[in-house]
């Protein structure tokens, strides 16, 4: 990503920069709602289902009209993930840092069970938007409030949005039967001989294992890491 990725998200917010009008005539279309109708394509069909063709299509627009707003796909890819977290998403109110984290990685982990094709758009290469910008910078203010030091804030968002960006990751497989998929594979006895200690775990879950109650466990675990390495300060 180069300096014209964080011009298209930032635009007139960047030192020198200005707005991006479209080019040409007028068309009826703006980012805004090309962005929003690409998120709906992505959430409905996956994200190799946008494509500019398809996009123009739904919007009863010729595809040269959406490059008046959008360079292109990878453009496109990096504001409807920013996009989503535009909507009114809460911080959440809380006396202690603990139930501060607590509900930031559900919130995390809550954007990814609803939007399964942005995980790996967060995992990649990419500038941050301005939105997401604005939510790490109310969760940090949430944290400097309940009295965590806000050096320490940042390392334990980054560190709670790191656990939950890899725990969100088998429980998408789960809900598409993946992570079921592989599962049975693996307690199949053709397969014990080679991966013994994988089969016994496989043999022990069952299929509809609730997934969100690793994720829970998990992120209890983390933060009660970063109680202990606050104790000790």
């Amino acid at each position: 990503m180069g300096q014209g990725d964080y011009e298209l998200l930032w635009g007139d917010l960047m030192p020198g920069g200005r707005p991006r009008p479209g080019r040409g005539r007028p068309s009826g279309l703006t980012r805004e709602r090309i962005v929003a109708e690409a998120v709906a394509i992505a959430d409905a069909e996956g994200l190799q289902k946008v494509s500019m063709k398809h996009l123009a299509d739904r919007l009863g627009s010729g595809v040269m009209s959406l490059y008046r707003h959008v360079p292109g796909k990878d453009e496109l890819v990096v504001l409807m993930y920013d996009s989503l977290m535009a909507g009114p998403i809460t911080v959440p109110d809380a006396d202690n840092w603990r139930d501060v984290l607590l509900g930031w990685g559900r919130s995390v982990r809550g954007i990814f069970l609803a939007h399964p094709w942005a995980l790996p758009v967060a995992t990649g290469e990419r500038p941050m938007g301005p939105h997401e910008a604005g939510w790490v910078d109310q969760i940090l203010g949430r944290l400097d409030a309940v009295g965590l030091p806000p050096a320490t804030g940042l390392i334990a968002v980054l560190t709670v949005d790191c656990f939950a960006l890899g725990a969100v990751r088998p429980e998408i497989g789960a809900a598409d039967g993946t992570a079921a998929d592989f599962f049975r594979f693996l307690a199949d006895p053709a397969n014990t001989a080679r991966f013994p200690h994988l089969a016994r775990v496989a043999a022990d879950i069952a299929p509809d294992d609730p997934v969100e109650d690793h994720f829970e466990f998990g992120l209890h675990r983390v933060l009660d890491g970063l109680q202990l390495y606050l104790d000790r300060q």
